[in-house]
């Protein structure tokens, strides 16, 4: 499915880097703080890691018992954000402060039905629901939900389709229509407290899967759209603006090549997506990234969610009520 969402993502993804995502999840300082001796000594220790090969990287990183697997512009990230923390951790504990945003964070990518070459007005529809659940404080995959979904608009999926996904005509039969789906994972959601004793945020592989998929779906079953996803984090724009590369370089398969790691499963199940997809924001936080909220839904319409703007979790999720 990573290629038929790659015809709208160029278009997409205009957001400015400095919205995206922190470098590092030690709480920013304001201006004056910069005078802090603490700051000179990262900017010297930033100095002397810029000047390391990749060999030295490597050598320094095993010394901290931290991943050495990755291109040397990732190995050098990880390292400094690593100093870093270390030095602004004392500080941030005698004020209290937290390096993470969300308790947990729900990686959903759904698969949707397809066309090798897709009409301007072909409207997917939703076939797999998969969520994946990592908690930020363990840094480990907590819980996966998956359901499939049965079509209506296309009720036979293409061949193509069922190709690309592994996603039979069987399975879709048997499945649930989607709101009757969507209804299982609030509960799901809502078992997990999230949004209640929790605070969490959505994760998605660029903006194809909450700005096309589940806004066609919503329309075509004539539900609201959820309120829980109306925001979420594109992983796409904090890896770029983390790691510094550019945008060609953030698909799923260059993320992973680049953090060192191999996908695991097989391409184009949702729920096998959404597990890599989740390594990925798991090795983010481990080199210091504060992943946040950057993209939303606002009056039907994609819109992005600055750096500047207040850090909210998600709203306790619920069942959508009826458009009708």
């Amino acid at each position: 499915m990573e290629e038929q969402k790659e015809n709208v993502r160029e278009c997409e993804d205009q957001t400015s880097p400095a919205e995206h995502c922190s470098d590092s999840r030690a709480t920013p300082p304001s201006r004056g703080e910069f005078s802090d001796p603490v700051y000179k000594e990262i900017a010297l220790a930033n100095g002397h890691i810029n000047r390391m090969t990749k060999e030295e990287l490597r050598v320094k990183l095993a010394d901290l018992k931290l991943d050495t697997r990755g291109v040397k512009d990732v190995l050098r990230k990880r390292l400094k954000s690593h100093c870093k923390k270390q030095k602004l951790q004392q500080s941030m504990a005698a004020s209290g402060a937290t390096d993470t945003y969300y308790d947990y964070i729900c990686v959903v990518d759904f698969e949707a039905t397809c066309e090798e070459i897709n009409a301007p007005d072909f409207q997917h529809e939703i076939i797999e629901f998969p969520m994946v659940l990592v908690n930020t404080r363990t840094l480990e995959i907590e819980d996966t939900f998956q359901d499939y979904v049965r079509p209506v608009l296309n009720a036979q999926l293409s061949e193509f389709c069922v190709k690309l996904t592994g996603i039979t005509q069987e399975t879709v039969d048997k499945a649930d229509v989607f709101p009757d789906v969507l209804g299982r994972a609030v509960l799901w959601l809502q078992k997990k407290e999230l949004g209640t004793k929790y605070k969490y945020a959505v994760l998605t592989d660029g903006s194809w899967d909450m700005n096309k998929f589940l806004k066609i779906q919503c329309h075509i079953s004539r539900i609201r759209y959820p309120k829980f996803a109306k925001k979420w984090i594109n992983i796409r724009k904090s890896y770029g603006n983390f790691y510094k590369v550019p945008r060609t370089q953030t698909k799923l398969s260059s993320m992973l090549e680049k953090l060192g790691m191999r996908y695991e499963g097989r391409p184009h199940s949702g729920l096998d997506d959404s597990r890599n997809i989740a390594r990925i924001a798991l090795r983010m936080l481990q080199d210091g990234c504060q992943l946040r909220v950057n993209e939303r839904m606002h009056a039907g319409q994609l819109a992005s969610v600055p750096s500047s703007a207040p850090v909210e979790g998600a709203p306790p999720p619920h069942k959508p009520g009826s458009r009708d």
